[in-house]
């Protein structure tokens, strides 16, 4: 008579609402380092600068920001009002490294089921595993861009003659980076869970972003905001998080307490649905993708 075998796993499609295989995820965290190295390798590789395009690319941006709104549109780089000494090229590069972050990582977490079936159909893993490497791999050129911003606050800090300080807040910087982390990829997910059946939000993705950033304090300072929208446009969970990234490195900006709190809850909000929905999908996505 044969013994029944106990399988470690059972591929089904059923399941229960809030069963989102967290603990089996993280058994898999060596698969996600591995995924983690490829994808930083695989961006890189047949590049001529290779990872030096992470700091390229937000200078640019930032002399691009600093020419065109600075100098020429002359916008406020004021959160608050006073009469604060700020370089705009510091300020810019603050507000763009964290929507660069953002950005690319919920366009790469939004095309999870698409660009990962061929390896999804033929090998079992827990799918977040995909959309928790591609939001670690950003990390590591995040990590090498505000290495490049703190460089350059620590010459104008040395240098004098601005209203940069040095305070504790420093410290919530890696808060602040888990934060952007989990919103991106709670709306990435979100997104990729639709796009199996509706491809044409895909194409959406790209220009909803970029009416998002217009939406967030990247190219101009809080005090351009109308009074009477604040409590509107704080409600994006990205704006407390650059305004407080702000107040972090320069030591004097906007922070609000109430507002900040806010922004975690809708960001928790949103990834924990984005969980549901992601674990729903992915026992049945390859019927409709």
């Amino acid at each position: 008579m044969n013994e029944a075998k106990a399988f470690k796993i059972s591929i089904t499609s059923e399941h229960r609402l809030f069963d989102l295989h967290l603990k089996e995820t993280f058994q898999y965290r060596d698969l996600i380092f591995l995924f983690v190295k490829r994808d930083f390798t695989a961006f890189y590789k047949q590049t001529i600068l290779g990872p030096l395009w992470a700091v390229i690319q937000p200078l640019l941006t930032t002399v691009v920001f600093t020419v065109i709104f600075g100098n020429l549109a002359k916008l406020t780089t004021a959160d608050v009002p006073g009469d604060f000494i700020i370089p705009s090229f510091l300020f810019y590069m603050a507000g763009n490294i964290c929507w660069s972050y953002f950005s690319t990582t919920l366009q790469a977490t939004s095309n999870t089921f698409l660009n990962n079936r061929n390896i999804m159909g033929k090998v079992y893993y827990p799918r977040l595993v995909s959309p928790i490497a591609t939001s670690l791999s950003n990390l590591i050129a995040f990590g090498i861009q505000l290495f490049l911003l703190l460089a350059i606050w620590a010459y104008y800090l040395i240098k004098g003659g601005t209203s940069i300080q040095v305070t504790p807040m420093l410290a919530l910087l890696p808060l602040l980076a888990i934060q952007m982390m989990i919103v991106a990829v709670g709306f990435g997910i979100i997104i990729s869970s639709v796009t199996t059946k509706y491809r044409d939000l895909a194409m959406l993705v790209g220009f909803g972003l970029q009416l998002w950033h217009y939406a967030c304090p990247v190219a101009y300072g809080l005090q351009l905001v109308p009074e009477n929208w604040m409590a509107v446009y704080m409600l994006n969970p990205v704006t407390p998080i650059i305004t407080t990234f702000r107040y972090a490195v320069f030591g004097f900006g906007y922070f609000d307490l109430v507002y900040y709190l806010i922004s975690w809850a809708i960001s928790l909000l949103v990834f924990f649905f984005g969980l549901i929905l992601f674990s729903r999908i992915e026992r049945t996505f390859l019927d409709t993708i």
